[in-house]
């Protein structure tokens, strides 16, 4: 009787800490939406380097696509937005040691990334162009063989222009290839001379050169990579927090609020498809 009643035991003692392990990950998954609710506050990791999905204006006022989409996250929950500057490199850093609560940053969506981080649907979609100065005889992407080529560390345009460097031997022409910590310090490689081209979304591109602050730089092309598809990304294990920010995502195109951001913040009215045709994300 005592062994059976040890068996029994043993399997009572697992049994607890079995549902005990499922309901404290139930509650971890819960406590940042239950936290965000309660403390009436979202708070946000967007890139103010990055016009026009955020940047900061002559006033020095906050402002840019991604911007408004975590201020409409924040009012479709009732709380208030707290935009948390995050740099390109810093994006999943900030969002896994609990710095921010969401990063709304033009990430693009990895397997890689997607590891670490729990990504939503696309929210927003680019397409990528050289950026160049305007004496550097560039006039096409395959002109960038042989020059001195640079991308932010762990972007995925970087990534991307990086492995085509490699595949196509520029290097054999005399090209180098150049990384930088941050979006800013790119464009500075490119104003003097550093670097003599990048390749980045077309809108940053547009709005750098509209800006008048970069007179000496055009952009020249296309660059054959895909579309851009980027996310917003949460911790793992906010799957409540994923689930709601899925619904808000398709919310904002089923209502035309994401046509109307777009249209303001990107200047045109060929709104881009959020999809993979054949893919339902």
């Amino acid at each position: 009787m005592k062994k059976i009643t040890v068996k029994a035991s043993a399997r009572t003692l697992l049994i607890a800490m079995t549902a005990s392990a499922v309901y404290s990950g139930a509650s971890y998954a819960d406590a940042t939406l239950d936290r965000i609710l309660s403390t009436k506050t979202l708070k946000c990791g967007v890139q103010l380097d990055f016009p026009p999905a955020g940047y900061r204006t002559a006033n020095g006022e906050i402002d840019g696509y991604d911007v408004a989409y975590c201020k409409d996250m924040a009012k479709a929950l009732g709380v208030n937005a707290e935009i948390v500057e995050t740099a390109s490199p810093d994006r999943i850093p900030a969002l896994v040691s609990n710095r921010i609560d969401i990063s709304i940053a033009s990430a693009s969506i990895t397997p890689a990334r997607a590891l670490t981080v729990a990504f939503s649907q696309p929210y927003v979609s680019y397409s990528n162009v050289v950026l160049t100065r305007k004496d550097s005889g560039i006039e096409k992407f395959d002109d960038l063989k042989g020059k001195k080529v640079g991308g932010v560390n762990g972007t995925t345009t970087e990534q991307q222009l990086r492995q085509i460097y490699k595949s196509q031997n520029w290097a054999s022409a005399g090209g180098d290839f150049i990384t930088y910590n941050s979006e800013p310090e790119s464009y500075l490689a490119l104003t003097q001379g550093k670097i003599d081209g990048l390749m980045l979304n077309n809108a940053t591109a547009a709005a750098l050169v509209q800006s008048g602050q970069f007179p000496t730089l055009a952009i020249k092309g296309q660059a054959p990579v895909p579309v851009d598809l980027t996310g917003m990304a949460v911790r793992k294990a906010d799957t409540d927090l994923l689930r709601w920010v899925q619904v808000f995502v398709w919310d904002q195109v089923k209502s035309g609020r994401y046509a109307e951001l777009y249209t303001k913040y990107f200047n045109s009215t060929d709104i881009p498809s959020l999809s993979v045709p054949g893919v339902d994300f």
